[in-house]
């Protein structure tokens, strides 16, 4: 049987959101703008990508000020990460079972 890939992780851009901010540990956030560079995306979309996440319960978006310049922080939720891990586990499973000889083959 096939596992099922979480349709909102695997497009691209949110997996790679996804991967690094998986990389923080657990309740550590990062900057917008830091995340923008680490991934090399536009503001706009990296924001699209965030807001469905966010919508997912995959990712924590807080805006704040650190004196009077906005801040926006984004940090990997539980959900997120468990989301993450067993999405990676279902592609672990796939290329097992590529890599299977085919029942019959010796």
């Amino acid at each position: 049987m096939t596992p099922d890939l979480d349709p909102v992780i695997h497009a691209q851009a949110r997996l790679r959101v996804v991967a690094t901010l998986n990389t923080l540990a657990q309740g550590d956030q990062i900057t917008f703008p830091g995340l923008k560079d680490l991934l090399g995306m536009t503001a706009g979309n990296l924001s699209v990508h965030l807001s469905k996440l966010e919508e997912a319960g995959y990712v924590e978006i807080v805006k704040t000020h650190k004196g009077r310049t906005p801040v926006t922080y984004v940090a990997l939720t539980r959900r997120g990460r468990l989301a993450f891990e067993e999405y990676t586990a279902a592609i672990r499973e796939l290329l097992d079972t590529a890599r299977a000889p085919a029942s019959g083959d010796t």
